[in-house]
């Protein structure tokens, strides 16, 4: 099978690998009929994740199953599925407590051997353990646009607002309107949020948060802060979303905060930063961080985009076959696409 696998920073390749078979009895092997390049993605492509060369990349798929372990029982043989961008065991003591993200036993698609050596889903046929909790069924009709952010990038959006315990009439700020985001911002509408503000820089995703409902913010051109304390009486809002993942992004949210007001965290924050965290003990604020627990999730937010209640298909903006990957990460790279969707 043809494979794309990381080479050494800003360079990947297609490979010719062996079809991958069925081991232990919670397996499935999928053929991949759509795969997505993530944010994530980029710090693989950078160096920044070390992954090994020749390693297969990429965490976010749809397909279709072709072999199974005789312990699998929530799919079968021919059904068209989605998959999770992390396995879970379901029974170590995170996994009981329902916080599948912190599996002692986890391993996430396409991140090498120092996050479970898992080989990834950009390639026509995927490895998939864990099968009865990673997998689940498309709802029939829906698209692989559509049902690939289950997995990864609305899921984890949804969580950036559930994990905040956003409530309906409830006031939203997203700062970073990538896909994440773009998905936290539908989230946060679907949920019942009176008013979302989206903050970004970039014009094209400011329009698109417009459209989904939200009120625009330029970082720079306006001034946040000042609007947001307009429109909320001074106060701040319930609930800020730092989808960048950086301290000056952080500190902007603890600032935008309402006082006993909770920011979740959703970006990948990587090395040491500033955050004015004696302002945040001040305001008494609730501050949310980690990785998204989205296995915990994914039903929920599949019924979402079934109702159409959340719709993620505007935020694809390239499709590319699986041989055109080193162009597709080097567009990618220059954030000249929002999202992009590989098919084999």
């Amino acid at each position: 099978m043809r494979a794309v696998t990381f080479q050494a920073p800003e360079q990947v390749r297609i490979e010719e690998k062996a079809d991958p078979e069925v081991v232990a009895g919670d397996d499935a092997v999928v053929r991949v009929e759509a795969s997505g390049i993530c944010g994530s993605d980029l710090h693989i492509y950078h160096g920044r994740v070390p992954v090994e060369p020749g390693f297969t990349i990429g965490h976010e798929f749809v397909g279709t199953v072709l072999a199974l372990g005789d312990d699998v029982d929530r799919v079968a043989v021919g059904d068209r599925v989605l998959g999770t961008f992390h396995t879970a065991c379901a029974t170590c003591s995170s996994c009981l407590r329902g916080d599948y993200h912190r599996c002692r036993k986890g391993q996430t698609f396409g991140h090498g051997a120092h996050l479970g050596d898992l080989q990834g889903a950009q390639a026509e046929q995927l490895l998939v353990p864990r099968a009865n909790l990673t997998l689940r069924k498309v709802p029939e009709g829906m698209s692989s646009d559509v049902a690939l952010f289950a997995g990864d990038v609305m899921g984890t959006g949804y969580h950036a607002v559930a994990h905040a315990g956003m409530r309906s009439g409830d006031t939203v700020a997203v700062l970073g309107l990538g896909p994440v985001g773009l998905c936290a911002v539908q989230a946060a509408l679907a949920g019942g949020a009176v008013e979302v503000f989206a903050i970004d820089t970039v014009a094209e995703r400011l329009e698109m948060a417009a459209s989904f409902g939200a009120t625009p913010l330029h970082l720079t051109e306006q001034e946040p802060k000042k609007a947001i304390r307009a429109a909320t009486d001074g106060l701040g809002v319930d609930v800020v979303v730092d989808a960048v993942g950086d301290p000056g992004p952080l500190a902007l949210a603890i600032s935008l905060a309402r006082d006993a007001g909770t920011v979740s965290g959703i970006g990948a924050y990587a090395g040491k930063g500033e955050v004015p965290l004696g302002l945040a003990w001040l305001k008494g604020l609730d501050l949310r961080l980690g990785l998204a627990n989205v296995i915990a999730h994914v039903d929920r937010v599949l019924a979402l985009l079934e109702s159409g209640k959340l719709d993620p298909a505007p935020l694809v903006t390239h499709h590319m076959g699986l041989d055109e990957a080193a162009d597709a990460y080097a567009i990618y790279d220059r954030r000249e696409a929002l999202k992009i969707v590989l098919t084999p």
